[in-house]
């Protein structure tokens, strides 16, 4: 019998859904062709200074934008604060993400295109590399963890479940860049105990 694993653990200072650890999920760009960089409300969580490396790299990538976006960008920037507070990056026609880039039928990311072929050295917001990981700052320096649910990654779910692909192990890159590679080892050797008494 599996035992039952809290909601909510500890690794290193962040809090963490215990789901991170115990869902697949495995991105499967064929099926859901970007599909995420040009649906929801609002626009990716950036920082501060992510808004200074996409500024950067602002002029590089111009042009693979649509005009639609450079019209965004010419008239509120790369990024605006939404109705929950939150700095995001500027988006057009109330969903589509400014830096959103096609190849046909599939959405690709402007910024993360210059910066794989070499043009740039900003990547993309950390919060997209992370997704479906949703981190939110909790105030007293904690920061929270939690694994989101979108109807669109279905297919990503079940390629994860077909691959036994933990949501933390997907995102080990992402994770490392975030929080650091001793922060990672040290969430694996959590995950590594847990299951090894039962409860994954």
């Amino acid at each position: 019998m599996v035992n039952a694993l809290p909601p909510i653990l500890e690794v290193g200072g962040v809090l963490l859904s215990s789901d991170i650890l115990t869902e697949r999920f495995c991105c499967d760009y064929e099926k859901c062709k970007g599909v995420c960089c040009i649906e929801g409300d609002a626009g990716a969580p950036v920082t501060p200074d992510e808004i200074g490396g996409i500024e950067d790299a602002l002029e590089t990538v111009w042009p693979m934008l649509s005009a639609s976006a450079q019209n965004v960008i010419d008239r509120q920037g790369v990024a605006y604060t939404d109705r929950d507070g939150d700095l995001v990056t500027s988006i057009v026609g109330g969903k589509d993400c400014v830096f959103t880039c096609y190849d046909g039928d599939n959405c690709l990311c402007a910024l993360e295109r210059a910066f794989r072929s070499g043009k740039t050295r900003f990547c993309k917001p950390v919060s997209c590399a992370l997704y479906p990981i949703r981190e939110k700052q909790l105030g007293d320096g904690l920061v929270g963890l939690n694994y989101n649910r979108w109807n669109i990654c279905k297919d990503a779910v079940a390629k994860g479940q077909a691959l036994n692909l933990p949501v933390y192990q997907f995102l080990k890159e992402p994770l490392t860049r975030r929080f650091g590679l001793s922060w990672y080892e040290e969430l694996c050797q959590v995950a590594e105990e847990l299951h090894q008494q039962g409860y994954l």
